[in-house]
């Protein structure tokens, strides 16, 4: 069983089973085509690879994935033209990459999702997670986001082998 996630409304939600969450996707919508930046959902069903969590915030996620606590100098690179593209970085980091140790709460818990990883295709999208969305759900970069106490419910149900799919809508 997977994570669905699709239009709703004029929102967006993400299915689990019987479950349903309101959710966040990016501000381009759930789309085919993605490219570095383009702010869109990408069309697919992905594999969840590894779980992070901020352990100054929250307990260990119960999950089935592997999960690691999130430390102060990590970061994700996407910047295309470097070779650690879509890969988790130490920083300081010279290229572009986004800081996962945030101040804010949205990086609080990090699904992350296997788009463009298995080789990473320069350009193609980097960092594409769930994580959680903000209070007004809205619009993410490209990833999909729940609200935190949604997210820790749906990582408590899944399943070895579980996905997450985006579905585009007419």
């Amino acid at each position: 069983m997977d994570l669905i996630v699709t239009s709703a409304g004029d929102g967006w939600q993400a299915s689990y089973g019987d479950r349903r969450w309101r959710c966040a996707v990016g501000r381009g919508g759930i789309k085919v085509e993605k490219t570095e930046g383009d702010g869109v959902s990408p069309v697919g069903r992905w594999p969840i690879r590894t779980v992070y969590y901020r352990p100054d915030r929250i307990a260990k996620p119960v999950s089935p994935f592997p999960t690691r606590a999130i430390e102060e100098l990590d970061g994700w690179c996407d910047d295309p033209a470097h070779a650690a593209y879509n890969r988790p970085v130490i920083r300081p980091f010279t290229a572009s990459h986004e800081e996962m140790w945030r101040q804010d709460d949205l990086y609080d818990i990090v699904v992350v999702l296997g788009h463009n990883d298995d080789p990473p295709v320069p350009g193609a999208g980097s960092a594409i997670f769930l994580h959680v969305a903000r209070p007004d759900y809205s619009p993410t970069a490209g990833c999909a986001a729940l609200a935190k106490q949604d997210l820790l419910a749906f990582l408590a149900q899944a399943q070895p082998g579980t996905h997450l799919e985006f579905r585009a809508t007419a």
